[in-house]
């Protein structure tokens, strides 16, 4: 549960991906907006195969090391608690006056998150808050939970997207709207993380 409710709230939490899925939807409508999500959501696949071999050799190594990974994860929690607090950036996305081949949209969605950095920090902060490290299976059990969270990437990305095809700019225009999201989404964070501290 911990898991699912961690990656939600991350996968919800605005970012460069679902500004791209939002900027799809408000242009071009929810075809475009699902063509942007699925490939914002194959943009992630390096950065968690970057993580899971990464994680799954120090585990190998070491126990502590691992251990020590994992605390700084729960650090990284609440540092996005903090900065999503203090993001005080407008949610916005513009029109297009040319319309995307589903191919393009694709390519510039994966695009946007493989060049992302922050994605690799976070999976390494991320996926070891989830595995112990007596785990028989610790690279297969990493592997199934990114998956989920690939799954979950796609739908709330989906979601957005199709939202923002129908309600077109309502929300966007609407600054006390993000703030209160924004709000939302750090007190979630910093509740996480100090959950997952006592784990």
């Amino acid at each position: 549960m911990e898991f699912l409710l961690t990656s939600l709230v991350v996968c919800v939490t605005p970012g460069t991906g679902v500004l791209f899925t939002i900027a799809a939807g408000l242009s071009r409508g929810t075809r475009a907006a699902l063509i942007a999500a699925v490939g914002c959501t194959l943009g992630v696949v390096p950065h968690m195969v970057a993580a899971i071999t990464g994680l799954a050799a120090l585990l190998n190594a070491s126990a502590v090391a691992f251990q020590t990974i994992k605390y700084l994860g729960v650090a990284y929690l609440l540092y996005m608690a903090w900065s999503t607090l203090r993001d005080k950036s407008d949610l916005t996305a513009e029109e297009e006056s040319e319309p995307r081949s589903a191919g393009r949209t694709i390519l510039t969605g994966v695009l946007i998150n493989i060049l992302n950095p922050k994605l690799t920090l976070f999976f390494l902060a991320f996926l070891p808050q989830f595995v112990s490290t007596d785990e028989p299976y610790v690279f297969l059990r990493m592997t199934e939970l990114s998956a989920y969270f690939m799954l979950i990437t796609f739908l709330v990305f989906a979601a957005y997207g199709r939202f923002a095809a129908a309600m077109r700019s309502h929300v966007i225009s609407r600054p006390h709207v993000v703030n209160w999201m924004r709000r939302t989404f750090a007190v979630a964070f910093a509740a996480l993380g100090a959950r997952l501290a006592f784990l």
